[in-house]
């Protein structure tokens, strides 16, 4: 399965600006589920686990570059909504619009679903019926971050695949590029995130990109006297501008870190006081007094950024999972086991 969008288009020009020179656990518990995740939940039942994931991932991100934010994205959606329970890979039928197809995930790329389907292939194969898709997208995500670049943290394993997926319980739960940053972090809040974890986090945006509908409004339409939002850099704006010109089927994107958009690094905070944001969400980091410092935090010290980062993802990855009855482990990850019988 390809991207369900035309490849990204990457910002060919240079802007002159001046640059400025956890500990490993056996098992997480969620207070909320009870449940105990195991780093060597696989270690029996599908002792390839590890490789086999690497394998196609590596294979996959040196083919379509993207695969990673696409990944990273596609494991926020999962987890936000439901939980990380694999729900955002079903796909709808004629009796169910599944979360996949609500509004604010159909620009989730194809590539991301590709590669959890690529190695659940290879997985029903070795070790059939064992590795749930939910296990198989966490591990994936943090190999992917890893190969970037990005920090390496642990992922304890043994999610089951939910029963589930639904798209009209997909709106609230995810943050979007117009909201205002009491509506963000409330919505990381009601997850349990702090304002510090919801910046580290945000730091994904390093490596990922976002499509010309969700900033035009900045360059196009910020005002009836200034059309283009005054803190964008003004040469970066006419390269946002002479990207959009082109967008006629909404299929165009700008990658969030025009300077090193394929290394997962601190480069994205270090952007943002410099108007190289295209995302209005992402600039208000910089803005709001509640997220300023630790932007500039993680802009001045890239070890606190990846340390960060790592234990927000870690938690992420442990919200509310599914255990025993409540979960399978799906034979197709786009289809309830029910479905397939």
């Amino acid at each position: 399965m390809g991207s369900r969008f035309t490849p990204l288009l990457f910002l060919l020009f240079m802007i002159s600006i001046p640059f400025s020179s956890s500990s490993k656990s056996d098992n997480i518990n969620n207070k909320n589920n009870n449940y105990k995740l195991s780093l060597d939940y696989y270690k029996r039942t599908c002792p390839d686990f590890d490789r086999i994931v690497r394998e196609q991932i590596q294979d996959k991100q040196s083919k379509q570059p993207t695969t990673a934010a696409g990944t990273v994205r596609l494991l926020l959606h999962d987890c936000m909504v439901s939980g990380c329970d694999g729900s955002i890979l079903i796909a709808s039928n004629s009796f169910n619009k599944a979360e996949r197809d609500a509004d604010i995930n159909l620009s989730l790329p194809g590539d991301a679903f590709d590669v959890v389907t690529r190695i659940k292939t290879i997985l029903e194969l070795s070790c059939p019926g064992v590795v749930s898709c939910s296990d198989i997208l966490a591990e994936a995500t943090r190999d992917l971050i890893v190969m970037q670049g990005g920090p390496f943290y642990t992922v304890p394993l043994g999610r089951k695949d939910g029963l589930v997926s639904k798209a009209e319980t997909v709106e609230g739960n995810l943050p979007r590029s117009n909201m205002s940053m009491d509506q963000m972090l409330k919505i990381f809040e009601v997850k349990g995130f702090s304002a510090r974890e919801m910046v580290a986090l945000m730091g994904a945006h390093t490596i990922g990109f976002a499509h010309c509908t969700e900033f035009k409004d900045r360059i196009y339409r910020y005002g009836k006297k200034t059309p283009t939002d005054p803190e964008i850099n003004p040469k970066y704006a006419e390269a946002l501008k002479s990207l959009c010109a082109k967008d006629t089927n909404g299929t165009m994107s700008a990658f969030n870190d025009v300077l090193t958009p394929n290394k997962f690094d601190n480069m994205y905070f270090k952007n943002l006081p410099r108007g190289l944001a295209a995302l209005a969400s992402d600039h208000m980091l910089i803005k709001d007094p509640r997220t300023k410092g630790f932007a500039e935090w993680f802009a001045a010290n890239q070890t606190a950024f990846f340390e960060e980062f790592g234990r927000g993802m870690q938690k992420l990855g442990a919200l509310n999972v599914k255990t025993g009855n409540d979960g399978e482990v799906r034979r197709r990850c786009d289809t309830f086991n029910d479905v397939q019988n």
